[in-house]
Order: structure tokens, then C-alpha cells, then sequence
């Protein structure tokens, strides 16, 4: 018989959906965890959502009622990329249910900063030229832009992409220091994607009291690239 261990909730980063999980989950639920992979407002099969009135808080409530209405408790909350942000405001609310809080090759923001602050100029200008257009989302970037080693992977994540809310990106996050509750927190870095920031989370939390971190040679979408390894981290993460 199968026992069931901690849920797991995995959020997905920008212009992906909960679909970017789909052979991650299955592994996880083989190991025994109930898992959910909630899609945000505005993307993937919820793309046809998208508006103007899309912010960082529509999506922190997209999270948020996960745990609502599943009733989860004791979870390991697993933020990607872009999830960060909204996953950062999601776990300050639900600090009380929350085993973990784990940051897979993410942002990890701090109270009163917005995405915007830590765009590249090169995203700044794709922002900025989708605003001069009126236009409420910003496009799809490459696939091979995430190095993903597989091919296939990378053209499966091509075909499923869909364009990112906008206004997502101004909004300012407020947290209440209710994440210092969390009982394990960890940041999984994918250093064969070449993100300076994402490095320099990685630097400061292998320093941290009470975290925990792993370097992965492989590239951003670690449950694509590294599915075994990661499997394997969470699941120590989760006890």
C-alpha cells in the first residue's frame, strides 16, 4: 500500500502553465505525494483570461486558494522562475500550512520591491515597447533561451508558451515576515542558465540560517532537465 506524504504544490513561472509539470507530477505522485499544479490567471489553458486587470495579486490568489480549497496543510510550496513573486506573497499568507517553501532557479523578492526592479534592459525594452503598442501582455521569449537539453523538451515548451500578463510587473509586494515561520526553506539554482541574479540568490541563501541550497548543472527548467535529481530533493525537503 501507498503512503501518502506531504502534498506538494508546483507554480509555474512566466508564459508557462501548470501543463510545464506535467511528467514532474507524475513522478511525484509515484513517490507517494498528492501534488497540485495550479495555472495563474492569464496563461496557458487559462490564457483566454487575459486582460489589463491581471496584477501580482491576481496571481498571489491564484495560489492562495489552492490551499483554500484543497484544505492543504503541512504542504512543500515549489516556486519556478517568475513564481517567486507571486509565490513569495501566497507563502507569507499560508505560512501556517507550510512544511517548505522551496525556490527552484527563482526570484525570491523581499517586502515593498516589484518585478520590475529586477528586469534585464533587454526585457525593459520588450516591456517598454509593449506598452507604447497599449498592448496588456508581453510576448513569448525562445525556448532554447531557457537552455533546455532536450530537444523535444524544448519544442514542446515552444508549442505550450503563451504571452505574459503585463501589469503583473508593476505591482509591489507586501509581506508581513510571516516566512520566517516556514520550517525548511531551500533555493535549488540551475547554474547552466545564465542568470546573474539567480546566482546571487543562490550565494546568499547557501549563507542563510535555515536554508538549505543545491547547485544543478543543467539548464532553467530543472524538472525538465534534472526530473530524477529534483524528485529526489524535494522529497528530502518534504521529510
Amino acid at each position: 500500500m501507498t503512503t501518502t506524504k506531504r502534498p506538494i504544490v508546483l507554480v509555474h513561472g512566466a508564459w508557462h502553465g501548470g501543463w510545464c509539470w506535467r511528467d514532474f507530477a507524475r513522478l511525484m505522485r509515484a513517490r507517494g505525494h498528492d501534488v497540485y499544479t495550479p495555472t495563474m490567471t492569464g496563461l496557458g489553458e487559462r490564457s483566454h483570461l487575459m486582460s489589463g486587470m491581471i496584477t501580482l495579486d491576481t496571481h498571489i490568489r491564484d495560489i492562495v486558494n489552492v490551499f483554500k480549497w484543497e484544505d492543504l496543510n503541512d504542504a512543500v510550496l515549489v516556486l519556478h522562475s517568475y513564481a517567486g513573486w507571486p509565490g513569495t506573497g501566497a507563502a507569507d499568507e499560508v505560512a501556517d500550512r507550510l512544511h517548505a517553501l522551496v525556490y527552484l532557479d527563482a526570484f525570491v523578492p523581499e517586502d515593498g520591491q516589484s518585478n520590475l526592479m529586477m528586469q534585464t534592459p533587454e526585457r525593459m525594452k520588450i516591456i517598454n515597447d509593449a506598452l507604447a503598442r497599449h498592448e496588456v501582455s508581453r510576448p513569448v521569449p525562445k525556448a532554447e533561451d531557457f537552455v533546455i537539453g532536450d530537444p523535444q523538451h524544448a519544442a514542446w515548451v515552444n508549442a505550450k508558451m503563451t504571452p505574459q500578463p503585463l501589469g503583473v510587473t508593476f505591482s509591489t509586494l507586501r509581506l508581513t515576515g510571516a516566512l520566517d515561520r516556514v520550517p525548511v526553506k531551500a533555493y535549488i539554482r540551475g547554474s547552466g542558465y545564465a542568470n546573474p541574479g539567480f546566482d546571487s540568490f543562490l550565494h546568499k541563501y547557501a549563507k542563510a540560517p535555515g536554508w538549505r541550497t543545491w547547485d544543478l548543472p543543467c539548464g532553467h527548467h530543472v524538472m525538465l532537465d534534472a526530473p530524477d535529481k529534483l524528485a529526489s530533493i524535494i522529497d528530502e525537503l518534504a521529510g
